[in-house]
């Protein structure tokens, strides 16, 4: 019986569960996928039986639960803050304090509650970690370097925003480490709240912006927010910011600073929002390109691995991979909270003794990201069965024969093949597929498709072997968490007189590929390999093969507001709410002008919008 190690994140945002057989993900899921509640913050108890029951083991099987953080750290520097800050932030002190007291602190007692819950046998003992060790272990680990740099950064974890860290072998050192209030990822919240997203979920739609803009306020977030030392190291000039006093992330400091009141979110977007996208996205990148540099100083290594939440900045880091600071980057794709399940395991492992058997092989321990619940075709069949729903068995070589011929045509395809993704990336398991030589494309998937704001781009999947021929990109990319330009050959001529601004930029078509293709000529690239994901990379062979084009346009399956789809339920519902054209799930493919009309009220009910 190999040693099982459960990881768990649960009670912020994105929670998760990952399961290690000596040392090794074989099983790891966000808890949204299953409660379809975005960015759940619950218990992961539906992640968890999955975890068990796709290995074929119950609780008693399991030596070791990690929690990813240590609670009663957390709760000191949350009294720390809220004394800091009073009197106006006693009432959101009020308003957290009974859950801290109640279960937070005894985190160990809740979760042991609700794995006994689960009726899945006696639960092992539970440790608790740190939450930037959890990050720096789901960036080390896995990656395939023997001894690599290691940055985690992110909004807080218990004390920690920024750690530096030294991976060899089976073993982590943290070299330095910056500490609340001061944070690249609350700042970058900041912004994103004052743009009117979201925090926690709408960073990387204020990425998305970015490009529209100018950074003309560069100077102004560096003279008054943020002070950067030349080694990466900073300091929030707390005066300007609300996130301690209350929920808000901003007040009056930045309506003074930036000339008028945060965004309403359903408004329409301005110049003064792509201007404030691209400066704090240059005053970002600027500080992750610093860090990088001290930890190559500082370890000597030509390697760096990242996590935490702006390390899910793909801009930053693709400019990071250009910059040639390191040889190679390599970047956990749960690289937020949910991976800090993963790292949370991957700690005790190691500490009991596991070995990084991958490492010498060329591959991550990752399996392609490709480590959640798979169905059968008797699975498959049976809920097409009870939704009435009209398909044809196929195949898998007839069927990606039909499904290229329709998107060679225009058509759009909702592709649900094999084990679901980890990670907030669609990686050809849960997908939605188009071809990039359409111009319109990319309004019609965002508009009709994913109901989502017009400005946000798509990304591309390639052919790994095909890559170089379209993209500026030196390295391996297979989790979609590297930007780079579209190469030269395939840009086309846009008129250096043009008036466009803004939003008007999309109208104009930049390359052979627009619809993958940004407003700067960027995008967000995955690479994709035959021994990661072989079906997707028969369908991106034969693809090219009919159009001569190696590339897909590939987004999440989902909608706005909604987890990617887990289910052939999930799948086949989101296919019937939205104009995609076919669904290709397993072996069968349904077309939507012959489905039967829905019947359920709830499946009409508004898009929700977050």
């Amino acid at each position: 019986m190999p040693d099982l190690v459960l990881g768990v994140s649960a009670h912020y945002h994105d929670s998760a569960a990952a399961l290690l057989a000596d040392g090794v993900p074989i099983a790891a899921a966000h808890e949204e996928r299953f409660s379809r509640r975005r960015h759940d913050p619950a218990f992961p108890a539906a992640a968890v039986r999955y975890c068990l029951d796709s290995a074929g083991v119950a609780l008693p099987d399991v030596s070791t639960v990690a929690y990813y953080e240590d609670p009663v750290l957390k709760f000191r520097r949350v009294l720390a803050s809220y004394a800091g800050a009073a009197p106006r932030a006693f009432r959101t002190f009020r308003d957290t304090l009974p859950s801290w007291l109640s279960w937070k602190l005894a985190i160990r007692r809740d979760i042991r509650r609700h794995l006994t819950d689960l009726d899945m046998g006696e639960p092992p003992r539970i440790v608790t970690g740190r939450h930037h060790l959890s990050h720096a272990a789901s960036a080390f680990f896995p990656s395939p370097y023997e001894s690599a740099a290691v940055l985690a950064v992110d909004g807080v974890g218990e004390w920690a925003t920024t750690t530096l860290w030294h991976g060899t072998g089976t073993q982590l050192r943290q070299l330095a480490e910056l500490r609340f209030p001061h944070s690249l990822g609350l700042l970058y919240s900041a912004f994103t709240y004052f743009c009117g997203f979201k925090v926690d979920s709408g960073e990387y739609k204020l990425m998305g912006l970015a490009p529209y803009g100018t950074p003309r306020h560069t100077d102004l977030i560096r003279e008054h927010l943020i002070d950067i030392k030349p080694d990466g190291s900073f300091r929030l000039d707390l005066r300007w910011f609300e996130f301690l006093r209350g929920r808000a992330m901003t007040g009056h400091g930045f309506e003074r600073l930036f000339g008028g009141p945060r965004r309403d979110p359903e408004s329409p977007l301005t110049e003064r929002e792509f201007d404030l996208a691209a400066s704090v996205q240059q005053v970002t990148e600027d500080v992750v390109l610093r860090l990088a540099r001290t930890a190559r100083q500082l370890t000597g290594e030509r390697r760096l691995c990242l996590a935490g939440g702006v390390a899910l900045n793909c801009v930053a880091n693709g400019r990071l991979a250009s910059e040639g600071v390191f040889d190679e980057v390599w970047i956990q794709p749960a690289a937020g909270d949910a991976g800090g399940a993963l790292g949370a395991a991957l700690s005790v492992a190691m500490a009991r003794g596991a070995s990084r058997v991958h490492v010498g092989t060329g591959r991550d321990a990752m399996s392609g990201a490709l480590l959640g619940p798979d169905f059968d075709g008797a699975e498959i069949r049976a809920s097409l069965e009870r939704r009435g729903a009209v398909y044809r068995t196929l195949g898998q070589a007839a069927l990606i024969d039909q499904v290229v011929a329709a998107l060679a045509a225009g058509k759009v395809v909702g592709w649900f093949q094999g084990r679901m993704e980890f990670g907030p990336r669609a990686l050809g398991a849960r997908s939605i597929l188009g071809d990039p030589r359409d111009p319109d494309m990319q309004s019609r998937m965002n508009l009709k498709i994913k109901f989502r704001e017009s400005f946000r781009p798509f990304a591309p999947a390639v052919l790994a072997e095909d890559a170089k021929d379209y993209f500026d990109l030196s390295q391996d990319s297979p989790y979609m968490l590297l930007v780079a330009n579209v190469s030269a050959a395939r840009r086309l001529d846009v008129e250096p007189t043009s008036r466009s601004t803004g939003l008007d930029l999309l109208r104009i078509p930049r390359s052979s590929i627009p619809a993958v293709t940004h407003v700067d000529f960027s995008a967000r690239v995955q690479h994709v390999r035959a021994d990661d994901n072989p079906h997707f990379h028969r369908l991106l062979t034969a693809f090219n093969h009919a159009t001569g084009c190696p590339v897909l346009v590939n987004t999440s399956f989902n909608v706005r507001g909604e987890p990617i789809v887990c289910t052939p339920d999930d799948a086949y519902t989101c296919f019937m709410r939205t104009d995609i054209d076919l669904l290709a799930i397993g072996d069968h493919l349904l077309e939507k002008a012959t489905q039967p009309p829905l019947q359920d009220d709830e499946w009409r009910s508004r898009i929700p919008m977050d």
